[in-house]
C-alpha cells in the first residue's frame, strides 16, 4: 500500500472520531428541559392517530327486519257467470278500474228473448186471472142456482192462476239476472291485468279461465315473518296499538311506505319457526305492487335513554365484541361489550360502555390496550389536543 493511502485513512480515522467525541459531550451537557422536550416529541410520534365518536343516551327503536311479498288487498279472477259470444272488451290492460265499470260484453240476444218470454207469459196468466175472478164473481152471485162445487172450482183455478203469476215474476227476476250477466262488471276497484280473452270468443261459466284479474292496490298488503321468540313481544305490543311498519327496497337503501301491522297469524310454521304476519299501507303513490318483494321492519318498541355507539366501534374478536375506548391520558382502554341490536348503523350497548365514553371508530388495526393515541372527532376536521406524556 502506498504511503499517500496510508495518511489519508489514519485521517479519516481521526475525524470520525472527533465528530463521536463531539456528540457524546453535546449529549451529556444538553439542558435538562430540552431533553424532555426531545422525549415527548419521541413519544408524540409513537402515538397511533384514530378517529373517536362518543358514546350517547338516546332512544333507541328495537326494530325486526325480514323480507316480505306484496299481495294485493283483494284479488279477483273476473269470470263469466253466463256462455256466449264476447262483443266487446271495455277495459285497458294496467288501467285503474272502480267497482261496477263495464269490463267486457256478451252477446246479450238470447237472454234478452227468455226475458221477453218470460214477460209475455206472466201478461198472458194475468189475463187468465182476470177472467178468473170476473167467473167467480159470477158463480157468487148466482148463490143457490150455481152449485158449489162449481164455486169452489172457480175459487181454485183464481188461486192457481195467482200462484202462477208469482211463478213468473221468478222467472222473469232470474231471466233478468241472465241477461245482466252478459255485461261483465268489475266486482271491485283496483288494477286490470293482462286479458285472457279477446272479442269474438265464445266464453263458458263452466271454464276456470277468467276474462281478466283485478288486484286492489290502494290499500295493499305486505306478507312477512318473524322469528317466533318475538311472538309474545309483538302481541304485547300490538295488544297496546298498530305496531308501525316500513317497507323498503330489497337493498334496504330506500323507504317505500308506511304501515301498520294489521295480522298475525294463528300458527307458528313449525319448519321454520317462524310466524307469518300481514302489514296493510294506503299505498296512495303506488310504491308497492302485488308481487312485488320488498324488506320490512317492524317497530316493535322504543328503549329509552340507551346506551348507543356507531356500528364502527364495535369489534369481534376471538373472546366475543369488544371496543377500544379513549380514557383522559388519551391512552386506549379494551372494553369487552354485549350488544343487543344493531339497526341504521348504531349499536345498542347493554353493557361495556356508558353515555360520555369516547370510543375508536377508526383506525383500531393499529391500537393495542394501552397504546397512546392522538384523536380525531368522526365527522369533524378539527383534531384534538396531541397525547400527554408519560
Amino acid at each position: 500500500m502506498s504511503r499517500t493511502i496510508r495518511w489519508i485513512l489514519l485521517l479519516a480515522v481521526l475525524v470520525a472520531a472527533g465528530v463521536f467525541g463531539w456528540q457524546r459531550f453535546r449529549g451529556e451537557h444538553a439542558p435538562a428541559g430540552q431533553t424532555t422536550q426531545n422525549a415527548a416529541a419521541a413519544q408524540r410520534n409513537a402515538a397511533v392517530p384514530v378517529t373517536i365518536a362518543q358514546a350517547e343516551k338516546a332512544d333507541f327503536p328495537v326494530l325486526l327486519t325480514g323480507l316480505g311479498t306484496v299481495q294485493g288487498f283483494n284479488t279477483v279472477v273476473v269470470r263469466t257467470r253466463v256462455d256466449g259470444q264476447i262483443q266487446k272488451i271495455a277495459f285497458k290492460e294496467g288501467d285503474v278500474v272502480k267497482e261496477g265499470d263495464l269490463l267486457a260484453q256478451i252477446d246479450p240476444r238470447p237472454f234478452q228473448a227468455a226475458l221477453d218470454q218470460a214477460k209475455a207469459k206472466k201478461q198472458q196468466d194475468e189475463a187468465n186471472l182476470a177472467n178468473a175472478n170476473l167467473d167467480l164473481q159470477r158463480y157468487t152471485k148466482l148463490g143457490e142456482f150455481a152449485t158449489r162445487q162449481q164455486t169452489d172450482t172457480q175459487r181454485s183455478t183464481v188461486a192457481q192462476l195467482t200462484a202462477q203469476i208469482a211463478a213468473d215474476d221468478a222467472a222473469i227476476a232470474n231471466a233478468q239476472t241472465q241477461f245482466d250477466y252478459t255485461s261483465v262488471r268489475a266486482p271491485i276497484s283496483g288494477v286490470a291485468g293482462l286479458r285472457q280473452v279477446d272479442v269474438g270468443n265464445i266464453v263458458n261459466a263452466a271454464t276456470q279461465t277468467g276474462i281478466v284479474t283485478i288486484a286492489q292496490i290502494e290499500p295493499i298488503a305486505v306478507i312477512f315473518t318473524a322469528p317466533e321468540e318475538q311472538l309474545p313481544s309483538i302481541n304485547e305490543e300490538q295488544n297496546k296499538q298498530p305496531l308501525k311498519v316500513t317497507a323498503l327496497t330489497t337493498d334496504g337503501k330506500k323507504a317505500l311506505s308506511e304501515g301498520t301491522l294489521a295480522v298475525v297469524n294463528n300458527q307458528v310454521d313449525t319448519t321454520s319457526g317462524t310466524i307469518r304476519l300481514k302489514a296493510v299501507f294506503d299505498n296512495k303513490n303506488h310504491a308497492l305492487w302485488p308481487g312485488q318483494s320488498v324488506s320490512t321492519r317492524l317497530l316493535v318498541t322504543t328503549i329509552k335513554d340507551a346506551t348507543v355507539v356507531p356500528d364502527e366501534a364495535v369489534q369481534h374478536g376471538a373472546e366475543g365484541l369488544y371496543a377500544y375506548a379513549v380514557n383522559a391520558d388519551n391512552k386506549a382502554e379494551l372494553r369487552k361489550l354485549r350488544v343487543s341490536q344493531s339497526v341504521d348503523g348504531r349499536s345498542l350497548i347493554e353493557q361495556g360502555l356508558q353515555p360520555g365514553d369516547r370510543v375508536i371508530v377508526g383506525g383500531q388495526y393499529k391500537v393495542q390496550p394501552g397504546s397512546v393515541v392522538t384523536t380525531r372527532v368522526a365527522n369533524s376536521d378539527a383534531a384534538a389536543a396531541p397525547a400527554k406524556a408519560d
